[in-house]
């Protein structure tokens, strides 16, 4: 997958989680846990731009790692929501999936830029 794929599809993953957000019921529990999940799931894309733009293979590094935090925030937040049963439910799924996903390729890059740091290349 190339970076302009991956822009894509964190972008189309980032709307997904705004929709999901948009339809949860409206109450306390909801919006608190929406109101997370809206952040970190937004901000994967969003970091991941700013990672492409890095000036430097420490400061990739270092934003790639921001990345992987925030997919691993939004999996937490998508958990709650699934053990909690909020939102629809095959929505919540194919997000779950998805960030499963995205923290797999965003962890795979942080280990690659890490390991070609360390061999000098």
């Amino acid at each position: 997958m190339d970076k302009n794929e991956l822009k894509a599809r964190t972008k189309e993953f980032a709307l997904r989680i705004v929709r999901f957000v948009g339809e949860l019921p409206k109450n306390r529990v909801a919006d608190v846990l929406g109101h997370q999940l809206l952040r970190s799931g937004t901000s994967i894309g969003a970091n991941y731009r700013e990672a492409n733009r890095a000036e430097s293979r420490s400061d990739f590094i270092h934003k790639i790692s921001v990345v992987e935090k925030e997919a691993s925030e939004t999996r937490y937040w998508l958990e709650l929501c699934e053990e909690a049963g909020l939102g629809d439910a095959e929505e919540r799924r194919w997000l779950l999936s998805e960030s499963a996903e995205l923290l797999a390729i965003f962890t795979a890059s942080g280990k690659t830029a890490k390991a070609r740091r360390d061999q000098g290349r």
